[in-house]
This record gives C-alpha cells, structure tokens and sequence, in this order.
C-alpha cells in the first residue's frame, strides 16, 4: 500500500546505496517486482512503501533491514517518573507507588513498575482469580508468604518471585513489620485500571 503522507523517510539512504553501488533504478524495479517509477518516488520520500516492497527493495541492495531503521529506534521516548511525580494508589492493605509505566496496556511489550508496600497481617491479590501477564517482584524489606495457586513460598528480604499471573495468587505480609516490594507486571494493570 502506497500513502501520500510519507513520515518515514528511507528514500535517502536507498538512494545514496543504490548510487554508491552503481545500479540503475530500473534493475532495483525489475529486481524487486515494482515500477521503476515506485522506486523513484520511494527515493525522493514522494511515498511510503509497503514493508514487503521495501525489504524487496532492500534485498536487491544488500542492505540489512536494521540499517534503514536504526534512526528510528534513537528517538524512542525516555519515560522519566520524578519522584514528586509518582501516582500513589492506598487500600486498606497496601500502598502502590508508581514508578513506571511504558506502553499501553494493549501492547506486546508493555509493562509497570511500583513499589508496594503491605501492612502486617494484610495481603494483595485473589485466591479465586488470576489475570493475563506475567509478574516480578523484588522484596526490598520485611517478609511474606506468596501464595500461588495452592503452592506457598516463603519470601523474605533479597528474595525475587517471578511467575505467570494467570493462576490465582495472593501476596501476604506475615512479619511485625511492613513488606516492601518492587513489583513489576506486564501488561500494566493496577494503575491503567485505576487512572
């Protein structure tokens, strides 16, 4: 598919290579299956090409895929949560403090990350369900019992729990004093449902 509205410019770099190598713009056409007049318009950034056209494109040339796309992956958004910043969710058990979240909750690759901090006595999580994702925690101090379908684990101070939340588990604090943890989840929960 060809869009007018070109916001990804890889007409340059496939023109400086197509030149330095000596090819014509018709035997990169006839190569790749296209119009020469596609390829010219693709190398004056007129339009976008459709993936397949460009990695046909792209195979003629002998150019790796990564080269065209590494400019792209430099201007990537930093996420940066000050810490007078932080969003802080408080239940009658726990406190969540939110240090990251990257992505929408939608996405392949997206995730959060807080600090949890549960009271004695107190627990966070279900025993009749679990939810979509993966989880990662780090107890920072005090200690605690996870419970993870009908499994128990002792977790205490350094300790690291990972696992896949779709089985039911609760997270307990069973110390005198607070369990505090780095949590971290994919994909993001707690604070997309509660924003």
């Amino acid at each position: 598919m060809i869009k007018s509205d070109v916001s990804h410019r890889f007409g340059d770099k496939l023109r400086a290579i197509r030149e330095r190598k000596g090819i014509t713009l018709k035997i990169v056409a006839e190569k790749a299956k296209v119009s020469e007049s596609l390829v010219s318009q693709i190398e004056r950034n007129r339009v976008s090409p459709s993936i397949d056209t460009l990695l046909a494109i792209a195979d003629v040339l002998e150019i790796d895929i990564d080269y065209l796309f590494k400019d792209y992956r430099r201007t990537k958004k930093v996420n940066i949560v000050r810490s007078d910043e932080n969003k802080t969710i408080s239940t009658p058990d726990a406190i969540y403090r939110q240090l990251s979240l990257l992505g929408d909750h939608n996405e392949e690759h997206s995730l959060e990350a807080f600090i949890i901090e549960i009271r004695p006595g107190n627990e966070k999580g279900s025993t009749l369900y679990g939810h979509r994702g993966k989880e990662l925690g780090y107890v920072l101090e005090g200690s605690g019992e996870l419970r993870y379908g009908h499994e128990l684990y002792e977790i205490n101070t350094g300790d690291c729990v990972s696992f896949s939340s779709d089985i039911p588990h609760i997270l307990k604090n069973t110390g005198d004093d607070i369990l505090k943890a780095l949590w971290v989840i994919t994909p993001p929960k707690m604070f997309i449902i509660n924003d």
